[in-house]
């Protein structure tokens, strides 16, 4: 399983994915599930994945493939919609063609067909989207009241997101609390494991200029990681003690 979580700001983006895949106790490896496409100065599409791995791989396979001229004559691609609607539109088309092809084996096999992505980013000068397309290839869009999206073993760190994120923070402010919610995320399952690729874009930079892989001796990772567990004993110490 991974875990991922994508904010929507003010003042931009921020992305962040695990890398662990796991297919028994014994066999867990390292895969990249952030990717990104970018045109300079016209479009950054950032996309997470999460589910079984060989499903999540043909969808981006597909995406990669539709900007090959040769191999997708005509195919609308990443780098020809006029939006990032039509964007996670392409992504929800390319999760049926691969269920079309795949789904019927698996479910046979006894597996679900469980891809979930969130796709982000600015095309132009339209405002930075979020969006989670399901395995059924539909999709939401992130909103101001709801302005942070996750996808898979999300719900240990989604606590102090519901409780912390504005659309107004800045970006390195927000980049922590994803951090902070990989964190909780990483003491509570063990399907879920550094190293981090986190991701900050800036709005109507069309660009990526912040990106960065947080290793197993990060030492940011491993501060924010002590100063977090000191601040909740201490909170919880003055807190009044509950009495009958």
């Amino acid at each position: 399983m991974t875990y991922c979580v994508a904010l929507r700001l003010n003042r931009g983006l921020v992305f962040a994915a695990d890398t662990r895949t796991s297919a028994g106790n014994d066999n867990v490896a390292v895969f990249r599930k952030l990717h990104y496409w970018r045109k300079l100065g016209e479009r950054v599409i950032v996309v997470l994945s999460a589910g079984n791995l060989a499903v999540t791989q043909s969808v981006i396979s597909i995406l990669n493939e539709q900007l090959v001229e040769a191999l997708s004559p005509g195919a609308e691609s990443l780098f020809t919609v006029p939006s990032l609607y039509r964007a996670a539109r392409l992504v929800g088309h390319a999760v049926r063609e691969v269920h079309r092809i795949d789904g019927p084996s698996l479910e046979a096999g006894g597996s679900s067909f469980n891809p979930n992505f969130i796709i982000g980013g600015q095309v132009g000068n339209e405002v930075p989207r979020l969006f989670h397309v399901y395995p059924e290839g539909n999709f939401i869009e992130a909103t101001g009241d709801t302005p942070f999206l996750q996808i898979g073993e999300h719900k240990y760190g989604k606590p102090i997101l519901d409780r912390v994120v504005e659309p107004n923070m800045r970006l390195g402010e927000a980049a922590k609390l994803a951090l902070l919610s990989f964190d909780s995320t990483l003491r509570s399952n063990l399907s879920v494991g550094l190293p981090i690729d986190l991701l900050i874009y800036e709005r109507d930079s069309l660009d990526v200029r912040r990106e960065k892989r947080i290793e197993q001796d990060d030492e940011y990772f491993r501060k924010l990681s002590t100063a977090w567990s000191e601040a909740l004993r201490t909170a919880v110490a003055r807190m009044e003690e509950f009495k009958v």
